[in-house]
């Protein structure tokens, strides 16, 4: 387990705290904008799928192209491409507001304005959660992770209830002016924050590549596979609450535009205590344990939710409610930045949002389409069992503990000195490495063996294989084929600290002096002449 720092620790950084006292008021500005988004589509239509899309529209673009903005993360400055996310967010939301104050809206172009502004969410997300890493130290990650949570929380407390304040008394044009404004201080802050410059002298990767790298990565991690498997279950399962309130406040309790935003306005106060309990919560209960209660927690706020007609206890329901959609999501957070090499960890990153806000999208649209066909008690029930379920899957796929890993660069990688011309875009390369294995050492070796082959394909190699020399059974060679020269180089920069262990177990095993690898480029033909001259004596470096 990492060690818990106070919750506060990375207010200390400047940089966090600037770019976290901007976020505060974008968020604020989001969620007056969500509200006035959700309440107009039920003055728009009376449709209960079509409210319920407002949620879906948001969620869906970061589900479809999460994983590109995490690509961007890793490759280009991060800096840079929230800044562009920002800005186009900026002008989407002017456009909206337009549209509202000249009578233009329709439900269907309102769900079109939502879902932009849901893709500029989409390119940011990822890059601004990637940089806690570079911003704040490792051991203040856990508390950088809940005071982003603790910022969106903090708003949702009292944004809603000003969005529908907002809304009942001037109108939904002017909800959705405000939060075009609230973009200024972190544009601001953002183009202040003096981005260290991380010298790479590697080519930066092709988004293609860079995609097929984080989606190789993730295949290889078994336990990320757990945290994407169950974040997807959580928002898939826990959305109809937030999806369907709206129906909530409307139909149940037979209120209004403010008494939505309340009601929001709760769950944002009970997601602030879930955050502030945060730490205290995760020093002494496993993490497994943690997302069984969020699961169950939330199953019976959705159950009471459905069966009041009271606002007030709703909003009591609500409260719990918030503080386990906190816990489950910071924790799956955590969990997935703590598990993840820097190199990789936005692609990580953006390939759990896209489960969880896939779940959410898939959610709302089921949830959604139940509430139109047999109302919305019986939606929120049904939620309700199924957010059980997905408290019993934790028996199967429970989640990892953390700190166990130091996935810090191992950085004893050195080129060698070629003899052939080679061009970083040279290949393919086929890669050969020789062990003696003792007789009585081969159950140990091809154990060993296994969890190399893992680390190798997670990091870049294809085709891997191992032999077994038949004349001399004592000789075994593993071998590996990576596209380009290039490609080799980053694949062998990929390794971590906790990776070091497999390669030290296996030169334990090896009975020669050294383990000898031999590094090879194919050839499909058999030219008259190589391409590739040799290098003269005078270009080998001294």
């Amino acid at each position: 387990m990492v060690p818990s720092s106070s919750l506060t620790a990375p207010l200390k950084q400047a940089t966090f705290r600037n770019l976290w006292s901007a976020t505060l008021v974008s968020n604020l500005g989001g969620l007056i904008q969500g509200v006035a988004a959700g309440w107009t589509m039920t003055m728009l239509t009376s449709s209960s799928d079509l409210v319920a899309l407002v949620q879906a529209a948001t969620t869906l673009p970061i589900m479809l192209f999460s994983i590109a903005a995490g690509a961007l993360a890793d490759s280009v400055d991060r800096r840079r491409v929230m800044l562009t996310a920002q800005t186009l967010m900026m002008a989407i939301s002017i456009g909206l507001a337009v549209c509202a104050w000249q009578g233009l809206l329709t439900p269907w172009l309102l769900l079109a304005f939502t879902f932009l502004i849901g893709c500029g969410t989409a390119l940011h997300n990822p890059s601004w959660q990637a940089s806690m890493g570079d911003i704040v130290k490792r051991e203040d990650i856990p508390s950088a992770v809940t005071l982003n949570s603790m910022a969106f929380n903090l708003m949702r407390s009292v944004g809603p209830a000003i969005g529908g304040l907002i809304v009942a008394t001037v109108g939904a044009a002017a909800a959705f002016a405000v939060n075009a404004f609230t973009y200024i201080p972190l544009l601001a802050a953002l183009t202040l924050w003096k981005r260290p410059v991380v010298k790479n002298t590697l080519p930066r990767e092709a988004l293609g590549s860079a995609m097929a790298a984080g989606l190789r990565y993730i295949a290889m991690s078994p336990n990320l596979i757990k945290v994407l498997f169950r974040g997807f279950a959580f928002g898939m399962t826990a959305i109809a609450v937030v999806a369907l309130l709206p129906l909530v406040a409307r139909d149940l309790v037979e209120g209004g535009a403010l008494t939505y935003g309340i009601m929001l306005g709760c769950f944002g106060a009970g997601a602030i205590g879930g955050a502030f309990s945060n730490g205290w919560i995760r020093d002494r209960l496993q993490n497994e344990t943690i997302v069984r209660c969020g699961f169950v927690g939330f199953a019976a706020a959705a159950l009471l939710i459905a069966w009041s007609g009271q606002t007030w206890l709703t909003c009591l329901a609500l409260v719990p409610a918030g503080a386990c959609w906190v816990l489950t999501l910071s924790l799956f957070n955590v969990t997935v930045q703590l598990s993840t090499p820097r190199w990789v960890v936005g692609r990580a990153l953006s390939l759990y949002q896209t489960a969880t806000f896939g779940g959410m999208a898939g959610g709302a649209w089921l949830w959604g389409t139940l509430a139109e066909a047999h109302g919305v008690s019986p939606a929120l029930v049904m939620s309700a069992v199924s957010l059980v379920a997905g408290a019993a899957i934790g028996v199967s796929f429970a989640l990892p503990e953390l700190g166990k890993l130091n996935l810090d660069p191992l950085d004893r990688f050195s080129e060698p000195i070629l003899r052939l011309d080679l061009k970083p875009r040279s290949g393919p390369i086929m890669v050969m490495v020789d062990y003696e294995i003792a007789q009585e050492d081969v159950p140990a070796f091809l154990a060993a063996m296994s969890d190399r082959r893992r680390i190798r394909i997670r990091d870049g190699a294809r085709q891997w294989a191992l032999l077994r020399d038949l004349e001399n059974p004592e000789i075994w060679t593993e071998t590996y084929h990576v596209p380009t020269w290039v490609e080799y180089i980053r694949h062998n920069t990929r390794r971590t600290q906790a990776d070091a262990e497999s390669a030290e177990r296996l030169r334990a095993l090896h009975r020669g002096e050294q383990v000898r690898v031999h590094r090879m480029i194919e050839r499909q033909t058999v030219p008259l002449h190589d391409d590739m001259p040799l290098k003269s004596v005078h270009d080998h470096p001294h």
